[in-house]
């Protein structure tokens, strides 16, 4: 995606840089003083998935948000590091260079699943953990193998993004984000609709999809013994409530909450919920 073209309605552009850090172009966004919080977004989102949290957050948090590999503005620099543990390694590594102290992890579905790879990975050894309709189960099934497999079929065509992203229109995006469970505001939409139709981001995506496996990540749950807290929507269609519940079960010191009426992207739907739950856990 072009940032000189995009900036001027991206949500809090003011706040945006880019920082090499080896092997990919980060685009970050900062904001806010106090304990600092790292926000990783999901599979085909980007930074605008915090554009309304963040600035709450930011009230009393050092708040940082990045674009996962491929994702957004941020340019991917090795194909074959998408994978969950190349990925978690390559963020601490660009924490390591900035001087990020990470106090805590806020992440969304799989981006979740990064953050406690991360954190397993001994990336901040006190730090805590908030994950959002948290990704931390594999697809059931036959379903296991043939999502991954699909996706890696269709990284393999180069024709695929560019079909996909032509093909995007603003009703389609709608459609597809009404089928996780979730009803965002027209300017999310708009953001969704930025995002799918530009080859690189679906590319990205793709790309991340085809490489994903939880099965090292999942094995270390009951090793991983940071304070988390699993904030689930009751109406989430892409990952259920009780994939949350399954790993909570599994992690030491760990709780799950559940929201009503509200889906996958229900910290868009809702951040005036979520920020003082989040603030109150972060605080304890």
């Amino acid at each position: 995606m072009d940032w000189e073209t995009a900036k001027a309605n991206w949500p809090h552009a003011a706040t945006s840089r880019f920082i090499e850090s080896r092997p990919h172009v980060w685009h970050v966004q900062e904001m806010g003083k106090g304990p600092t919080l790292l926000l990783l977004h999901g599979a085909g989102g980007a930074t605008h998935s915090w554009r309304d949290l963040m600035p709450i957050l930011a009230k009393d948090f050092h708040v940082i948000a990045i674009d996962l590999p491929g994702h957004g503005f941020t340019n991917i620099g090795r194909k074959q590091r998408c994978g969950i543990e190349p990925m978690s390694e390559d963020i601490i590594a660009l924490a390591k260079q900035e001087g990020w102290e990470i106090d805590a992890i806020i992440g969304h579905s799989a981006g979740a699943a990064l953050g406690f790879r991360m954190l397993q990975l001994g990336c901040s050894p006190r730090g805590t953990i908030i994950g959002l309709n948290a990704a931390l189960g594999n697809f059931p099934g036959l379903a296991g193998v043939i999502f991954p497999m699909m996706a890696k079929m269709l990284t393999f065509n180069p024709l695929t993004a560019n079909i996909v992203s032509s093909a995007t229109t603003p009703q389609s995006v709608k459609r597809l984000i009404e089928g996780t469970g979730s009803s965002v505001n027209e300017a999310g939409l708009a953001m969704y609709h930025q995002l799918v139709s530009a080859r690189s981001h679906v590319d990205g995506a793709l790309t991340m999809m085809s490489q994903w496996k939880l099965d090292g990540v999942l094995a270390r749950l009951p090793e991983t013994i940071n304070k988390s807290l699993l904030i689930v929507g009751e109406n989430d269609r892409a990952v259920p409530p009780i994939t949350s519940e399954s790993a909570a079960a599994k992690l030491p010191n760990a709780k799950v909450m559940r929201l009503p009426e509200l889906g996958h992207l229900a910290h868009e739907e809702a951040p005036e919920t979520f920020a003082p739950l989040i603030t109150r856990f972060l605080t304890a």
